[in-house]
């Protein structure tokens, strides 16, 4: 019976995090009513009998947002699939579990198509810029650098070491060196976030950077899963992995994405605040132009599976704009919301850190091994490091893609940390 009455507390508090917060307030007095009576084998069914008596039937409304996250989950994996069944390929070779790393032949070099790349990049970056020169500099009193930094500094220094010199003798440990690297660097960034603002997230949020990294996994492993359509860049130095080793080990190096990018994000909002003299921006039947996002990004999508070599960009593009629709859609507040205030640090920020981050894991993957090397169609020149010069820009819509699931994590994270207290 123990396990029963556990069983009954886990399914009352999922139905206490889903509700809406009179509903949940109504079965948590339920839940601690029958616990007080002692009647642990009713709670279940007490909390049903809450849902019927006030919630009057509306369950869409209730599971509408889980709804919605379920179909755009099935629309990101998907349609990929469905572009590429219609264009005649065989669908096994991207489904294969543990995933393999997938060498694709993809046209050479074409000036025109740099040239139409360039133009748009460099349109992009100058009003990058443009933004970042009309953000507030914030003027804090520098703290001291707190002794942990030091340590992760020294930490960061010995894995770099340890990643481009690779001293024999080192086994696992000097093939996961670039895992350790990150670490190092999420470690130094927050110890800076700490000396410039006098919190970061290793000390003010240290469970909700943990849980990232986990997100951050399965967040990046969904960018390889695309890759396996655009084949744009595939990995040296795992050839003698089993298939399992190589998915572990390659989960370990991604779990570092999210945790780096928003840690850097958080050093920057130590630096710069809300833009000055910029106009809102609002758009006008948002519910529209979200439809018109899933449509628009949806086309992209399958476009990846069909026309991989026509397509690729958009494997950084399509994404970002179908998770912003879904969110409009679902209800929830909008990640870009602040924009109707002219708050342009959201957008701008987020690239930023992005692409900070870009150069470092440019930089570190050179002399690296394990590496990763590109092989992208018509630009694929002018490298800096292993990367395409104008590959960089991919980091500008990557950055804004890591900030969108930060912030939906961090609603879904906060909802449980309340639910917790007011439970206890």
């Amino acid at each position: 019976m123990g396990i029963l009455d556990d069983l009954q507390q886990f399914l009352v508090e999922e139905m206490i995090f889903l509700a809406p917060v009179d509903l949940g307030v109504c079965l948590r007095e339920v839940k601690g009513q029958k616990l007080r009576e002692g009647r642990g084998n009713g709670l279940f069914l007490g909390a049903v009998e809450v849902v019927v008596k006030n919630f009057h039937g509306d369950w869409p409304t209730m599971f509408s947002g889980l709804w919605k996250a379920a179909l755009a989950l099935l629309l990101l994996l998907g349609l990929p699939l469905v572009g590429a069944w219609g264009a005649g390929k065989p669908i096994a070779v991207y489904l294969d579990f543990p995933p393999q790393p997938v060498i694709l032949d993809l046209p050479g070099f074409s000036w025109p198509v740099f040239g139409a790349y360039l133009g748009a990049e460099l349109g992009i970056c100058g009003s990058l810029v443009w933004l970042v020169r009309r953000l507030q500099r914030r003027r804090t009193g520098a703290l001291a650098f707190p002794v942990w930094g030091w340590g992760a500094l020294v930490w960061l220094a010995v894995a770099w070491y340890l990643a481009w010199a690779r001293p024999e003798g080192m086994g696992i440990w000097g093939e996961l060196s670039f895992t350790w690297l990150w670490l190092g660097y999420i470690g130094a960034v927050n110890a800076l976030c700490q000396w410039r603002t006098g919190e970061c997230l290793l000390t003010r949020q240290p469970g909700f950077l943990a849980t990232l990294f986990a997100v951050s996994a399965a967040f990046w492993w969904y960018f390889e899963y695309l890759n396996r359509f655009v084949g744009n860049w595939h990995y040296l130095g795992g050839e003698t992995l089993s298939g399992w080793q190589y998915f572990w080990r390659a989960s370990l190096a991604f779990s570092t994405v999210l945790p780096a990018v928003t840690s850097t994000l958080a050093l920057f909002y130590g630096f710069f605040g809300p833009a000055e003299g910029l106009p809102p921006l609002s758009l006008s039947h948002p519910r529209r132009w979200a439809w018109g996002g899933v449509v628009g990004a949806g086309l992209g999508l399958i476009g990846i599976g069909a026309w991989p070599e026509s397509c690729f960009a958009l494997l950084w593009l399509a994404p970002l704009v179908l998770l912003a629709a879904v969110q409009v859609l679902s209800g929830q507040e909008s990640y870009f919301a602040p924009l109707r205030q002219g708050r342009w640090e959201i957008l701008v920020l987020p690239m930023l850190a992005g692409l900070v981050c870009g150069f470092f894991w440019e930089l570190w993957n050179y002399f690296s091994f394990p590496k990763w090397v590109y092989t992208v169609p018509f630009v694929s020149r002018f490298k800096v490091f292993e990367m395409p010069i104008l590959g960089y820009a991919g980091y500008l819509p990557f950055g804004l893609e890591c900030a969108l699931i930060v912030d939906g994590w961090r609603k879904i994270w906060e909802k449980r940390v309340n639910c917790a207290q007011i439970n206890s």
